[in-house]
């Protein structure tokens, strides 16, 4: 039964995390906020039987959630019209996601949702992929990114299937950036198991902290106008451009589509006075940019931006400073239990890994409630695990591969009914 109903959500999700790159329409707004609602109510009523953990580890992650919570109830009482409410509801549930903490802990839990998605999910991708941009591509196959980072573990065959996919998601369109990027690094990764005889845990620890404490450095030395990492084309010479299916035009690689961005959502936030606790999933940044067009399309008379590229510019203008501080102490607080409280080399890979999603959200990372955003939070439960972190390398193998066979998935159940014990 509970393979079922992972089953369908898992592929509701797929069909929802897709639809935007549709050639058909695959759904509409309505449905998803059913789907998601069935899927937080699902982790909620499951939680007493899936969350064992100890309380004590969670404090940080529970007082992100709690904020979020309270600025979704500030947005109802700000909220001044359809667009407002809708954007209300619809970002409300990616502000909760962190409840799949309830879940993503659970060894068994995490090991069938990657099962179902390669049993059922992953075989539609090639149906699917007649009818959605090639942009999409890396979309849909998302997890895909998360299993390279077990790769060593991996049987020879489906080591070659997961290279083969993992292609399919990096070639299918350069001028999609993000999937190149999400693919790439967890391949590079996962070589560090191979290089575990000459990297330790200082150099891992090293990198951990370089990689939380990059983007704050960055932003620093750009509002300070010393460096603008976004400004590509100044340091990068040459003519780098491919052409981009999802707007059906040529695009450049090294253009600046990121501090516009930063600029506005900060300038807004000034303005109106929200740096410090937000202006409410409910709201968006003035935008020069897009708010004409937006104001042309909704009728509001007011040019703002409801979501933009970049995950951090989300979580301060809905949150605040707040909210981007307690977010980091999220990524702080499980890196830190993966690297230095955990006994297989693959959860500091993970601990490494997930550093690397806390940059990226600096660059983008679109807040969704999709594929890529709760194979986030599954990684952010693995890492807070104390079930996962208590695991060695042998039995990450026979969990990883149990992924895949179901002898594998067998024995990794009867060694947790025999921990419980």
């Amino acid at each position: 039964m509970l393979k079922k109903i992972l089953t369908t959500l898992l592929f509701l999700i797929t069909l929802q995390t897709i639809n935007p790159w549709a050639m058909i329409p695959l759904g509409n707004t309505s449905i998803w906020w059913i789907v998601n609602t069935v899927v937080l109510f699902f982790i909620i009523k499951e939680r007493k039987k899936y969350f064992n953990d100890p309380i004590k580890n969670y404090y940080i992650l529970y007082a992100y959630l709690v904020w979020n919570i309270i600025c979704i109830i500030r947005g109802a009482f700000i909220a001044e019209n359809y667009w407002e409410w809708k954007n209300l509801i619809t970002m409300g549930f990616v502000l909760l996601l962190p409840v799949s903490i309830y879940i993503s802990t659970n060894r068994v839990i995490v090991q069938t949702i990657f099962n179902q998605y390669i049993r059922f999910i992953l075989p539609a991708f090639f149906i699917f992929a007649i009818v959605i941009s090639k942009v999409a591509y890396g979309i849909y196959l998302i997890p895909i990114s998360f299993i390279l980072l077990f790769f060593p573990l991996l049987t020879k065959k489906w080591k070659i299937g997961i290279l083969i996919l993992s292609a399919i998601a990096v070639t299918s369109s350069f001028a999609a950036r993000s999937n190149v990027i999400k693919f790439v690094v967890p391949l590079m990764l996962t070589s560090l198991y191979y290089l575990r005889p000459f990297v330790g845990k200082n150099i891992l620890g090293l990198g951990r902290v370089l990689l939380l404490g990059l983007p704050i450095i960055l932003f620093g030395l750009g509002i300070t106008g010393v460096f603008n990492v976004f400004k590509i084309s100044d340091y990068v010479k040459g003519d780098y451009k491919t052409y981009n299916s999802g707007i059906g035009k040529q695009e450049d690689l090294t253009a600046d589509t990121r501090t516009g961005l930063y600029v506005e959502v900060l300038a807004s936030a000034i303005t109106n006075n929200y740096v410090w606790f937000g202006r409410t999933p409910a709201r968006g940044n003035d935008s020069i940019l897009f708010g004409a067009e937006i104001e042309a399309q909704t009728g509001t008379g007011k040019f703002e931006r409801y979501v933009n590229e970049v995950s951090v510019l989300n979580v301060f203008t809905w949150t605040g400073l707040i909210g981007v501080f307690l977010y980091f102490l999220l990524f702080l607080k499980a890196t830190y239990l993966a690297l230095y409280k955990s006994k297989s080399w693959y959860m500091k890979i993970l601990a490494v890994y997930l550093s690397f999603r806390w940059t990226y959200a600096w660059v983008e990372d679109f807040s969704r409630f999709d594929l890529s955003y709760i194979f986030l939070w599954l990684i952010i439960g693995m890492c807070y695990s104390s079930s996962f972190r208590n695991m060695t390398d042998g039995e990450f193998k026979y969990w990883i591969r149990g992924v895949f066979d179901i002898r594998y998935r067998k024995a990794t159940l009867k060694r947790v009914k025999v921990i419980k014990q």
